[in-house]
């Protein structure tokens, strides 16, 4: 058959057509561009935890109301109507039985029948509006595309874009808002449980269970959206309570509001458990496996477990954060349990349990066998949280032509690009891109090195003492992410070098000291300190982004490790290099940070 043939104006070409659309993939809705804003008096979200903002339970609201979706004979083709509301592509796959968890209020449809291309959820066939014999334990989800409709206009699509950042548990947090693309704080005056139950109901889980203040839940950087927010309780957004826009004197970061939400039971924490520690925030880690009469408990291997994984598993068993994970238990007693039941996890530290990580399965790999290999964790209530400086490194940002003879202590620390290898020493030099690199700690636990002294490596030629092998990662990318030229720096002096007005001091590297960072205290790596550079030498002229990351291996625990990362535009003609728009990697919404990734480059040296 040829290809043409299908578009060709026949009943048959017709009909083919349309089981095409039915049978691949996602069908094409059939409406102009123009049209794609969504159904007339209706508003779309996705809800729910724990979820990714593409995915979710999806509530429409109707007539002022917000409702949720029977999954009763939903199907992917009812999905990808609702996708395409929602301002998404198409729907790669749908979900039943309330996994975001349950919603409230009313149902809006049940028995929902799509062909796929409709071009609102209203020509779908369904019982009608708020006619409905399910509960919200059957309500459905969807699992979008995560690619955007081009032009597609979301006056109709509420996202949350409400957020809560630094806590130990689900459902908990400091409360952060979206402003002009740019995700800020809010200012705990007046701050009470109405208005943290309107934080939740926004964010998909029930009423609020605690409104916190004076920033319990660690303080945030850069802009304090809101300040004296006053809601009775029953508005649909933070944004729709009377509040006061906030003024630089206003209100600090100290006074940063936070919720704890009241969360559905899950019971994800009666199959995991801690053995042989000496308390319980400690211990091997054993997890129940098998069906209804065939449970039984075991180890995990410990191979490739790390911080991450521990993380999991803390949040697993409601312990909060992980301090450490550890790949070899042999100094806690196992007990009767000796098997290996699960191997090969691999988690991104944000699952709710370990069942939902990447793992082998029931085929079994475990390169170290015994239960003295097994995997295990220290858990804490409390963690550090590292924040980059963006603004200071665009300030401090610029290019020196070193010489080589200069550069001998760096060479031996891997600071140079492989090319320097084959250099002609002492003569000539390296262009190396310089900038300051001031990292915050605003977590709730000072920031410590993974190892203790007894195992820091002295370096000879710069006189000083590793506390870890890798703190940070510069590189520089093309716009498409292909690095050209990166950069690390070992953390050679972990100290305070300033802190807050009410902090005082506590680690400084002098006389072999003590090496941290002290929560509400920052470190200060100047920009002509050696290593403190990337290597620029063999990059061509062009437009590219920077890149900084801030304990990229992980080596220590954080209460989040989606702001260790800041992004830079960059021009260079080959002499000078302009940087600008620095940001951390969360601090933008998400059509900002797409809008930062399609960055054109410049066409000449003025930045606009």
């Amino acid at each position: 058959m040829r290809p043409v043939s299908v578009w060709q104006w026949s009943p048959q070409g017709l009909l083919l057509c349309l089981l095409c659309s039915l049978c691949l993939g996602s069908p094409s809705p059939s409406m102009d561009p123009e049209k794609r804003a969504g159904s007339q008096g209706l508003r779309f979200r996705l809800a729910g935890f724990p979820r990714k903002p593409y995915e979710g339970r999806v509530e429409i609201q109707r007539a002022g109301e917000w409702g949720t979706i029977c999954d009763d004979d939903f199907t992917l083709q009812a999905a990808h109507v609702l996708c395409r509301e929602l301002g998404f592509t198409e729907a790669t796959g749908w979900t039943h039985s309330a996994k975001y968890g349950p919603g409230t209020g009313r149902i809006w449809l049940d028995n929902l029948s799509c062909r796929g291309t409709e071009q609102s959820v209203t020509e779908c066939a369904s019982r009608g509006w708020g006619n409905s014999d399910c509960t919200h334990d059957e309500d459905a989800g969807v699992i979008c595309k995560d690619q955007r409709l081009p032009g597609f206009s979301d006056s109709n699509v509420i996202e949350g874009r409400v957020r809560l950042k630094g806590g130990a548990h689900p459902g908990e947090g400091r409360v952060e808002v979206l402003k002009a693309s740019t995700w800020g704080t809010v200012c705990d005056r007046k701050w009470d449980l109405h208005a943290a139950s309107v934080v939740c109901r926004e964010l998909g889980f029930g009423s609020a269970r605690e409104a916190l203040s004076g920033a319990r839940m660690g303080q945030g950087m850069g802009a304090i959206h809101l300040s004296e927010v006053r809601c009775s309780g029953q508005e649909l957004s933070l944004w729709k309570c009377p509040h006061k826009n906030i003024t630089a004197e206003d209100c600090s970061h100290s006074q940063d509001a936070g919720v704890r939400c009241n969360l559905p039971y899950t019971g994800v924490e009666t199959r995991i458990r801690l053995s042989g520690g000496r308390s319980q925030h400690e211990g091997r880690v054993e997890v129940q496996i098998g069906g209804p009469g065939s449970l039984r408990w075991g180890l995990i291997c410990g191979d490739d477990w790390g911080t991450l994984e521990a993380m999991v598993a803390c949040r697993q068993l409601g312990l909060g954060y992980a301090n450490h994970g550890l790949q070899e238990t042999w100094y806690w007693d196992s007990g009767n349990i000796t098997e290996v039941v699960m191997s090969g996890v691999r988690c991104t530290g944000t699952e709710l349990s370990l069942d939902q990580c990447a793992h082998h399965g029931t085929h079994l790999t475990c390169k170290r066998t015994g239960t003295r290999f097994t995997a295990g964790v220290i858990c804490s209530e409390t963690a550090s949280d590292l924040l980059l400086h963006s603004a200071l490194v665009q300030e401090t940002a610029y290019i020196e032509d070193r010489p080589l003879h200069m550069l001998y202590c760096a060479a031996e620390e891997n600071c140079l690009a492989s090319s320097a290898r084959s250099a002609n020493w002492p003569y000539g030099h390296r262009r190396l891109l310089r900038f300051s690199s001031q990292i915050h700690n605003l977590g709730r636990a000072d920031f410590r090195p993974k190892a203790g002294r007894h195992s820091w490596v002295w370096h000879e030629c710069h006189g000083h003492y590793h506390s870890m092998d890798i703190f940070t990662h510069y590189d520089i990318l093309t716009p498409n992410g292909t690095k050209v030229a990166e950069g690390h720096k070992a953390s050679f002096c972990l100290e305070d070098t300033e802190c807050q007005e009410d902090v005082s001091k506590r680690y400084e590297c002098a006389n072999f000291g003590e090496q941290g960072i002290t929560v509400g205290c920052w470190d200060l790596y100047r920009h002509d300190i050696d290593c403190q550079w990337i290597d620029i030498t063999d990059v061509k002229p062009g437009n590219y982004i920077l890149q900084v990351v801030i304990n990229p291996n992980f080596e220590v625990a954080e209460s989040d490790f989606t702001n260790n990362a800041m992004k830079c535009n960059c021009k260079y003609d080959g002499h000078r290099i302009w940087v600008h728009n620095c940001h951390i990697g969360d601090a933008f919404s998400e059509e900002a940070n797409r809008r930062f990734e399609r960055y054109p480059g410049q066409t000449s040296n003025q930045i606009i």
